[in-house]
Protein backbone atom coordinates (compact mmCIF):
# COMPACT_ATOMS: atom_id res chain seq x y z
CA UNK A 1 0.00 0.00 0.00
CA UNK A 2 1.39 3.44 -0.37
CA UNK A 3 1.87 5.62 2.29
CA UNK A 4 1.46 9.70 1.54
CA UNK A 5 3.99 11.41 1.26
CA UNK A 6 3.81 15.54 2.17
CA UNK A 7 0.83 16.31 -0.62
CA UNK A 8 1.28 19.42 -2.75
CA UNK A 9 0.29 22.60 -1.08
CA UNK A 10 -3.27 22.83 -1.64
CA UNK A 11 -4.04 19.01 -1.93
CA UNK A 12 -3.50 18.16 2.00
CA UNK A 13 -7.18 17.37 2.33
CA UNK A 14 -10.16 17.18 -0.16
CA UNK A 15 -12.04 19.59 1.15
CA UNK A 16 -13.31 21.46 4.57
CA UNK A 17 -16.78 20.14 4.60
CA UNK A 18 -17.84 16.30 5.47
CA UNK A 19 -20.05 15.88 2.42
CA UNK A 20 -21.63 12.35 2.48
CA UNK A 21 -22.67 12.73 6.01
CA UNK A 22 -24.11 15.90 6.05
CA UNK A 23 -25.89 15.23 2.51
CA UNK A 24 -26.99 11.99 3.89
CA UNK A 25 -28.67 13.34 7.15
CA UNK A 26 -29.88 16.01 4.82
CA UNK A 27 -31.28 13.44 2.27
CA UNK A 28 -32.60 11.36 5.81
CA UNK A 29 -34.37 14.19 7.51
CA UNK A 30 -35.47 15.43 3.35
CA UNK A 31 -37.41 12.22 2.93
CA UNK A 32 -39.32 12.40 6.62
CA UNK A 33 -39.93 15.98 5.85
CA UNK A 34 -41.37 15.61 2.58
CA UNK A 35 -43.52 12.70 3.27
CA UNK A 36 -44.96 14.42 6.14
CA UNK A 37 -45.92 17.81 3.27
CA UNK A 38 -46.14 15.50 0.13
CA UNK A 39 -46.51 12.34 0.53
CA UNK A 40 -46.34 9.75 -2.06
CA UNK A 41 -47.86 6.64 -2.46
CA UNK A 42 -45.40 3.70 -1.71
CA UNK A 43 -44.91 2.01 -5.53
CA UNK A 44 -44.36 -1.68 -3.97
CA UNK A 45 -46.45 -4.09 -3.85
CA UNK A 46 -45.66 -4.76 -0.06
CA UNK A 47 -45.24 -8.39 -0.44
CA UNK A 48 -42.93 -10.55 1.59
CA UNK A 49 -40.32 -10.97 -1.27
CA UNK A 50 -40.21 -7.49 -2.46
CA UNK A 51 -40.09 -6.30 1.09
CA UNK A 52 -36.83 -8.69 1.71
CA UNK A 53 -35.22 -7.30 -1.35
CA UNK A 54 -35.65 -3.41 -0.11
CA UNK A 55 -34.39 -4.92 3.46
CA UNK A 56 -31.48 -6.40 1.99
CA UNK A 57 -30.53 -3.39 0.28
CA UNK A 58 -30.29 -1.85 3.00
CA UNK A 59 -28.64 -5.21 5.17
CA UNK A 60 -25.79 -4.86 2.20
CA UNK A 61 -25.21 -1.35 2.80
CA UNK A 62 -24.75 -1.78 6.24
CA UNK A 63 -22.06 -4.70 5.78
CA UNK A 64 -20.71 -2.57 3.23
CA UNK A 65 -20.14 0.28 5.33
CA UNK A 66 -18.56 -1.72 8.28
CA UNK A 67 -16.76 -3.83 5.66
CA UNK A 68 -15.09 -0.61 4.31
CA UNK A 69 -14.59 1.34 7.50
CA UNK A 70 -12.67 -1.76 9.05
CA UNK A 71 -10.30 -2.01 5.88
CA UNK A 72 -9.71 1.96 6.27
CA UNK A 73 -9.25 1.17 10.18
CA UNK A 74 -6.51 -1.94 9.10
CA UNK A 75 -4.48 0.68 7.21
CA UNK A 76 -4.11 3.29 9.57
CA UNK A 77 -6.19 5.94 7.44
CA UNK A 78 -8.96 8.25 7.95
CA UNK A 79 -12.90 7.29 7.40
CA UNK A 80 -13.85 11.05 7.43
CA UNK A 81 -13.92 12.04 4.16
CA UNK A 82 -12.43 15.67 4.62
CA UNK A 83 -9.33 14.58 6.00
CA UNK A 84 -6.68 13.65 3.42
CA UNK A 85 -5.88 9.88 3.29
CA UNK A 86 -2.39 8.70 4.26
CA UNK A 87 -2.15 5.30 2.82
CA UNK A 88 -3.91 4.31 -0.45
CA UNK A 89 -6.36 1.31 0.18
CA UNK A 90 -6.69 -1.21 -2.42
CA UNK A 91 -8.26 -4.18 -0.88
CA UNK A 92 -11.27 -5.14 0.74
CA UNK A 93 -14.11 -3.37 -0.81
CA UNK A 94 -11.83 -0.87 -2.32
CA UNK A 95 -10.72 -3.46 -4.23
CA UNK A 96 -14.31 -3.84 -6.65
CA UNK A 97 -15.15 0.00 -6.24
CA UNK A 98 -13.17 3.48 -5.73
CA UNK A 99 -16.12 4.44 -3.15
CA UNK A 100 -17.90 2.10 -1.24
CA UNK A 101 -19.41 3.82 1.45
CA UNK A 102 -20.99 5.82 -0.75
CA UNK A 103 -22.45 2.93 -2.53
CA UNK A 104 -23.26 1.63 1.52
CA UNK A 105 -25.05 4.89 1.82
CA UNK A 106 -27.58 4.62 -0.99
CA UNK A 107 -28.52 1.33 -0.13
CA UNK A 108 -29.04 2.06 3.26
CA UNK A 109 -31.24 4.96 2.04
CA UNK A 110 -33.27 2.07 0.01
CA UNK A 111 -33.25 0.04 3.23
CA UNK A 112 -34.72 3.41 5.11
CA UNK A 113 -37.51 3.36 1.87
CA UNK A 114 -38.38 -0.13 2.32
CA UNK A 115 -38.44 -0.40 5.83
CA UNK A 116 -40.66 2.92 6.07
CA UNK A 117 -42.64 2.63 2.64
CA UNK A 118 -41.49 6.55 2.02
CA UNK A 119 -40.61 6.63 -1.97
CA UNK A 120 -38.98 10.13 -0.72
CA UNK A 121 -35.92 7.92 0.92
CA UNK A 122 -35.33 6.34 -3.26
CA UNK A 123 -35.55 9.54 -4.74
CA UNK A 124 -33.57 11.43 -2.40
CA UNK A 125 -31.02 8.50 -2.96
CA UNK A 126 -30.41 9.26 -6.33
CA UNK A 127 -29.86 12.81 -5.32
CA UNK A 128 -27.65 12.13 -2.93
CA UNK A 129 -25.22 9.87 -5.34
CA UNK A 130 -25.44 12.97 -7.95
CA UNK A 131 -24.51 15.42 -5.22
CA UNK A 132 -21.74 13.58 -3.52
CA UNK A 133 -20.33 12.68 -6.81
CA UNK A 134 -19.49 16.31 -7.29
CA UNK A 135 -19.15 17.62 -3.75
CA UNK A 136 -17.00 15.03 -2.50
CA UNK A 137 -16.09 12.55 -5.08
CA UNK A 138 -14.54 14.96 -7.56
CA UNK A 139 -12.29 16.81 -5.11
CA UNK A 140 -11.50 13.23 -3.46
CA UNK A 141 -10.20 11.60 -6.52
CA UNK A 142 -8.16 15.41 -7.23
CA UNK A 143 -6.69 14.75 -3.76
CA UNK A 144 -5.72 11.16 -4.02
CA UNK A 145 -3.69 11.64 -7.73
CA UNK A 146 -2.04 14.78 -6.32
CA UNK A 147 -1.15 12.60 -3.12
CA UNK A 148 -0.38 9.34 -4.41
CA UNK A 149 0.30 10.28 -8.12
CA UNK A 150 0.85 6.67 -10.35
CA UNK A 151 0.09 4.41 -7.86
CA UNK A 152 -3.55 6.60 -7.75
CA UNK A 153 -3.88 6.53 -11.51
CA UNK A 154 -3.08 2.56 -11.63
CA UNK A 155 -5.69 1.80 -9.11
CA UNK A 156 -8.04 4.05 -10.66
CA UNK A 157 -7.54 2.69 -14.19
CA UNK A 158 -8.33 -0.94 -13.00
CA UNK A 159 -11.01 -0.46 -10.52
CA UNK A 160 -14.53 1.37 -11.43
CA UNK A 161 -15.58 4.50 -9.43
CA UNK A 162 -18.64 4.00 -7.36
CA UNK A 163 -21.70 3.82 -10.20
Amino acid sequence: MPTAADPPSGHARPGTIPWPPVLLALAVVGAVALQQVMPLPWPGVGDGPASLIGLGFGAAGLAIAVWAALTLRRHRTTILPHHGATTLVTDGPYRWRRHPIYIADVFLLFGAAELTRNVWFVILAFAFAGLVTVLQIRPEERHLEAVFGDAWRAYAARTRRWI
